[in-house]
């Protein structure tokens, strides 16, 4: 089977974890969304909760206590302990999603994947985004997050990931033209969402 690396870029109760697993499952490859975040806590000696946060929704505040991580330190294990705490997390990062993109067929979900990939030809990127209420509703259904605060908490996650994605890439979040596949699961549905994934993946043999 050819090698073929899907990203999953998504907003906040988009499903865009679900779907990634899903298409994960059916063609029987490994699956990194929140093992990513651990890997990364083991071998940064920082915890899961940390990594998991400041790797993905840290504030704009401390993100720009330190130089952009764009195009140097981010990639340079050298230089993690200059670093504000956001960048060596995503210096981390970027290491262990480039390792797993050159060992193996693999979905990865959020973490800037697409960016930190791009220009690859074995890799396939997604963006899932969602109507609000459609997200709001995910959101209380699979987290319990209270009714009442579920839109102010799905925008609250969108701004953070946004910042961090300018921050580390310097491009927009979500901007279509960083993708190969853009869908709307409010629109098709979940399990639409994970069909028209597998379609649009050539993992057929490789004759390389």
């Amino acid at each position: 089977m050819k090698k073929c690396v899907i990203t999953i870029g998504r907003q906040c109760g988009s499903g865009g974890h679900t779907i990634g697993k899903t298409v994960a499952e059916r063609l029987g490859i490994p699956f990194y969304d929140k093992k990513l975040v651990q890997i990364v806590a083991e071998r940064s000696g920082l915890s899961a909760e940390t990594v998991g946060w400041e790797g993905e929704y840290s504030s704009a505040s401390s993100l720009f206590t330190s130089v952009s991580s764009r195009g140097y330190s981010a990639y340079n294990a050298n230089q993690r302990g200059n670093m504000a705490l956001p960048d060596q997390i995503n210096a981390y990062q970027t290491e262990l999603i480039k390792e797993l993109a050159e060992k193996e067929s693999c979905v990865i979900v959020g973490r800037c994947a697409d960016y930190i990939l791009q220009g690859r030809e074995d890799c396939f990127h997604v963006f899932i985004t969602g109507a609000l209420p459609d997200r709001a509703n995910r959101v209380i259904a699979e987290h319990g997050v209270a009714v009442d605060a579920a839109r102010s908490h799905v925008k609250e996650r969108d701004r953070k990931r946004s910042s961090y994605y300018r921050h580390i890439t310097d491009q927009a979040w979500g901007m279509a033209a960083n993708y190969d596949l853009c869908l709307n699961s409010s629109k098709l549905g979940i399990e639409r969402c994970v069909e028209l994934i597998l379609a649009s993946v050539d993992m057929g043999t490789d004759h390389v």
